[in-house]
């Protein structure tokens, strides 16, 4: 995209804002390429690679094909390479759509196939976007799109919600496609939503009608209109969230019929965020099980060194109000205006952090700014699944997609799994989806994900599971197992957690382990990964 390094007289920014100001707004707006394949399946360390890997989508298994000690061979993977995936299912198939017009599917989360990538005239999502998108594009003065979501309403057609973002100022433009087949060709209905000023667009002055809000937009208070995620709730109304940095993220009634906002909202009701606080990509999942809807959002930046992390809030109505774990509004979440641009320290205590930047020891997955998720509710596996996207230890920028399983804890909050999602079938082997009391003891390696928004990676250290309920080792404390798999850790200086155990196919011990994801009152997430002997 098109970066500029001057301001438009009016723009409330500092008078002098500085390259690094610039370069972190710029990671608001989507960040890195749609990237190619990245068939690389370690979870853990790895090489340097670029991060538009172009060479053939592959299966590779994670272990180079050998048996695991259990006997079994492990399963494949054909990861892919898609900023800010967002979820839709189709018949047997998920999609995912991102930042770039990049779309990827799988049949079982654990091999992709790409579908498109890059705004370019060859895009098979469109005839030729730059044609049918010239409007977005030119108001944001960009060459590309960012974070894109797709949504099947009731007349059986696709949806595309698309945006531009300048990237160093929040000149942004938002609107809606339609296609019979979620694959395209998309067709252009209207841009429904711009942020910034007509006179930094790149269109021809007077050019603009669609979606401009003419009010004194003012960048700390109003949204830039990126990230839009669309989901009916569980009555049947059709919302839309959107936002990144600026003035947060809100949330706007929909016209189940056409697919565009309800008249006289303007930019919709606020729900967190503002004053430039590094706050993006809202996406909202309704639980049957738990009956809360749930606001999930990325903190800090995408990059590598950004400090991305997945929060989450909840609330009885999708349109909120939307509270923390002690019951807080997180519609007060917000960056300090008396402190510098994108101040994190004011904002870390906000939302629950479900997981950040971590390695488990002894080659066993890691995580770099993992962020920019969707989720879905699976009836027919019964399942609530969190796709997103992550960098990696000793990777650089390269990302890829990955999927996990979400769970819900005995106080109605989810909680993330420990590793990516694998079904227990991909081994011939019986796995049993029930934890006794006598499967639980052993040695854990043992995840804090904190509240800190933090580039450092959070390493894991190992603890003993005693029978009998004690915790030793680098933390103590003690454990219960309840039913339907709930556990409860206590640790000492660190308070009680509730959670749920799970038998996981861990990537260092190349088969099926106990594993536990757990949340303290305070919003801080554990994870816990048994080693074996």
């Amino acid at each position: 995209m098109t970066s500029r390094n001057t301001k438009t007289p009016g723009l409330p920014f500092p008078t002098a804002v500085s390259a690094l100001a610039l370069s972190l707004f710029l990671t608001a707006c989507g960040g890195g390429s749609g990237g190619g394949e990245t068939p690389t399946n370690s979870d853990g360390p790895g090489q340097e690679a670029p991060e538009n890997n172009d060479s053939p989508d592959q299966e590779t298994p994670e272990d180079g094909g050998q048996d695991s000690p259990q006997g079994s061979v492990s399963p494949t993977f054909t990861n892919i390479a898609v900023h800010d995936p967002s979820v839709t299912k189709v018949g047997s198939d998920y999609y995912v759509i991102g930042s770039h017009l990049s779309m990827a599917k799988t049949d079982d989360m654990m091999n992709w196939e790409r579908v498109a990538d890059g705004v370019t005239p060859a895009n098979p999502l469109f005839d030729d976007v730059t044609e049918e998108l010239a409007d977005a594009l030119g108001w944001a003065d960009a060459d590309t799109l960012w974070a894109a979501d797709i949504i099947q309403l009731s007349d059986g057609r696709f949806y595309m919600y698309y945006n531009a973002c300048r990237g160093d100022a929040p000149q942004s433009a938002m609107g809606v496609a339609v296609a019979d087949n979620i694959e395209g060709p998309y067709e252009n209905v209207e841009i429904f939503l711009r942020s910034g000023w007509e006179a930094d667009s790149a269109l021809e002055p007077g050019a603009v009608t669609e979606g401009y809000i003419a009010e004194n937009y003012d960048p700390r208070i109003h949204p830039n209109v990126i990230d839009p995620h669309t989901f009916y709730d569980h009555q049947g109304n059709l919302w839309m969230t959107y936002g990144s940095y600026s003035g947060g993220l809100y949330i706007m009634e929909m016209n189940p019929d056409t697919g565009l906002p309800m008249p006289g909202q303007s930019y919709g009701k606020h729900l967190i965020g503002g004053n430039h606080s590094r706050i993006e990509a809202p996406y909202v999942l309704y639980s049957p099980e738990s009956e809360y809807y749930y606001l999930f959002s990325s903190f800090g930046g995408l990059d590598a060194g950004g400090a991305y992390n997945i929060r989450v809030a909840r609330s009885l109505s999708p349109d909120g109000p939307y509270l923390d774990y002690e019951d807080n509004d997180v519609a007060e979440v917000k960056s300090d205006p008396s402190l510098p641009l994108f101040d994190d320290a004011s904002i870390e205590d906000g939302a629950v952090k479900l997981m950040g930047n971590f390695q488990f020891a002894d080659g066993g997955n890691g995580y770099v700014s993992p962020g920019h998720n969707s989720a879905y509710y699976d009836e027919g596996l019964g399942k609530h699944l969190m796709f997103f996207h992550t960098r990696f230890p000793g990777r650089g920028e390269q990302h890829e997609v990955r999927v996990h399983e979400l769970f819900i804890n005995a106080d109605g909050w989810p909680v993330v799994a420990p590793h990516r999602y694998v079904p227990t079938s991909e081994t011939d082997e019986t796995i049993e989806s029930s934890i006794s009391e006598a499967d639980v003891p052993g040695t854990y390696e043992l995840v804090n994900h904190g509240l800190d928004i933090t580039a450092q990676i959070k390493s894991s250290v190992t603890i003993e599971l005693e029978d009998g309920g004690q915790i030793s080792g680098e933390a103590s404390g003690d454990w219960i197992l309840g039913a339907d798999n709930a556990i409860t850790v206590t640790l000492d200086d660190e308070g009680t957690f509730e959670g749920v155990a799970a038998r996981l196919w861990s990537p260092s011990e190349q088969e099926f382990v106990v594993t536990f994801s757990a949340l303290s009152v305070d919003g801080v997430a554990i994870w816990g990964s048994r080693s074996l002997d």
